[in-house]
């Protein structure tokens, strides 16, 4: 990995910096973009305690403006990525009638459009190379839906819709495309985003284990790794999803009965 230039956005803590620092072990050269700058910095420089390469580029991802000027300059200073984890994220899992529509507006720029947006800004020259990998991360409401929580819903299914439509663009260009869905990881976001585990259905702790960053970040750089197609961890979501194909009333109705009542 000594050789490659790994970009990370929403790097500034939970996901996206374990998965910065993972690779910055690995011996990868790291681009961390968040809009905290102090915390982006935070991470840089454990990277480089541990012997690492990070440089921190501050932006606001739902600004696609940002994004083009951002990118722009990582062409010039760094070149383009050779990988590129689509990891920020943004949103509270709240009913409809509880979500304005300014919220719902930022869960789609933030993560759809961000990884729209910056991915299409590095999209030619890693096409040009005939090379790189791309990663979009989401949540099984993807793919699943529960009550109480439909813009967020909404806009993981366009992570959805935009990352196996992006697959299938990018065929035979040398360029792998891989969908991360992770279950429930203790981080910041739960802090950041009042009300949403109230939201969230219960799960049963041996079967669906909440992950720490750590691993979320390891489930990552190994699917990428691997040029996995789809990732799911818990192991136990492939499952859930695949029954969800099956007999989605079946599901639905599960879903129904787990969601904690507000």
């Amino acid at each position: 990995m000594a050789s490659k230039l790994v970009l990370v956005t929403g790097a500034s803590s939970g996901i996206g910096a374990a998965t910065a620092k993972l690779y910055g072990a690995s011996g990868a050269q790291i681009l961390l973009l968040a809009r905290n700058q102090q915390r982006l910095d935070e991470v840089a420089a454990a990277i480089k305690r541990e012997g690492g390469a990070a440089g921190a580029y501050t932006v606001d991802l739902a600004d696609a403006q940002a994004i083009a000027e951002t990118s722009a300059r990582i062409k010039r200073e760094r070149g383009t990525p050779d990988i590129l984890i689509n990891n920020a994220g943004a949103g509270r899992w709240l009913p409809l009638l509880e979500t304005s529509a300014e919220e719902a507006l930022a869960m789609i720029e933030v993560p759809y459009l961000a990884a729209f947006n910056l991915t299409r800004a590095f999209l030619p020259e890693m096409i040009a190379r005939g090379s790189g990998a791309i990663a979009c991360i989401t949540s099984p409401a993807s793919y699943v839906v529960w009550p109480n929580a439909a813009a967020y819903t909404a806009a993981r299914h366009a992570m959805l819709g935009f990352t196996e439509s992006l697959r299938a663009d990018l065929r035979r260009t040398g360029i792998d495309v891989t969908l991360v869905v992770l279950g429930e990881v203790e981080t910041p976001y739960w802090q950041h985003n009042p009300g949403s585990r109230q939201h969230m259905p219960k799960s049963n702790p041996i079967l669906a284990p909440v992950l720490t960053p750590e691993q979320a970040a390891q489930a990552i750089v190994q699917g990428v790794e691997r040029r996995q197609r789809r990732v799911f961890k818990p192991a136990i979501l492939r499952a859930l999803i695949v029954l969800n194909a099956l007999a989605p009333d079946l599901v639905a109705r599960q879903l129904r009965r787990a969601v904690q009542k507000p």
